[in-house]
């Protein structure tokens, strides 16, 4: 039910980080130079892929969309956080909210799947070489693409359905710097029962399997990879997959700390770094970790 002294919100407190002058200067400043960085070297990627023949290949084609959605989860975040902390301005219409609601849940449940997916591509590359060119043909590879899009887009449509049916009080703060739907649910004063049962199934079953795909694909891969007689073989066999490792840490140990153990006390701050590391520096990191620890990326950018 929901409160009879409140009346319906029509926007939302973003609380954001702190109220002093000073580091807010700063992390206006940081924030800005963070996102600056994202769209230049995500943007850089994707033209790098389309543009060198080298890198027409499928680890590459889903590195390019996973470039994208980077680009995507941050632009949904990082400008309004700025602007709030450039004017002063912390409110967010309801509108807002759920478009943020919307497009983070279906981005973000997207990055897991393609993940996911590259994962399996470096199982196949390793453990299953000669069947590459025929289980990861460009028909397939298009369809696991337009997969991942549409349980992002089933995810983002369910999870703003929940949050449309909650009421909420129109002094509502939410304790972090964008929309979050696990803390919006903690928020209301109606019955969250709806909200919760589709936040939890789609955690349990899209969150879960992805990383499920991860951790079988990386398991048989190292068994491959020990399997290899040579150091050098080893070594070149665990180069092909030790940037996707790195990027696969960041993101999933981040999404696994706010979505699978979701609490309803907002009040804690170690929400707000892993909101930070997964929406704000991991986009950013990404382009980074492929180029520097990656041949083919390197001599693309040198030609």
């Amino acid at each position: 039910m929901a409160g009879s002294n409140c009346t319906q919100a029509t926007e939302f407190i973003l609380a954001g980080f702190t109220e002093a002058p000073a580091t807010q200067v700063a992390q206006f400043l940081l924030f800005l130079l963070t996102y600056l960085v994202t769209i230049l070297g995500n943007l850089g990627v994707i033209t790098l892929i389309r543009a060198s023949p080298l890198l027409h290949s499928p680890m590459y084609y889903f590195l390019g969309n996973l470039a994208f959605v980077n680009l995507c989860t941050s632009t949904i975040i990082t400008p309004r956080m700025l602007a709030g902390v450039l004017l002063g301005k912390k409110g967010i219409t309801y509108a807002g909210c759920m478009a943020q609601v919307f497009t983070f849940d279906l981005f973000g449940v997207v990055e897991c799947f393609l993940l996911a997916t590259m994962a399996y591509d470096r199982y196949v590359a390793i453990c299953h070489p000669l069947l590459y060119p025929l289980v990861m043909s460009p028909e397939r590879c298009s369809r696991l693409v337009t997969g991942s899009y549409l349980l992002g887009l089933a995810n983002g449509v369910g999870q703003t359905i929940g949050m449309s049916s909650l009421f909420f009080c129109s002094s509502s703060t939410v304790n972090l710097f964008f929309c979050d739907i696990s803390l919006l649910i903690s928020l209301s004063t109606s019955d969250t029962t709806l909200s919760l049962v589709i936040l939890r199934t789609s955690s349990s079953l899209l969150g879960v399997p992805s990383i499920l795909v991860v951790l079988v694909s990386y398991v048989a891969i190292i068994s491959t990879i020990l399997s290899i007689s040579s150091a050098e073989g080893k070594r070149k066999a665990f180069s092909t997959c030790a940037s996707h490792l790195t990027v696969v840490g960041t993101f999933y140990g981040a999404m696994v700390f706010m979505y699978l153990f979701p609490r309803s006390d907002t009040s804690r701050g170690g929400d707000k770094w892993a909101a930070v590391l997964y929406t704000v520096v991991t986009p950013m990191l990404n382009p980074f970790i492929y180029s520097l620890r990656n041949q083919e990326v390197k001599e693309a950018w040198r030609r």
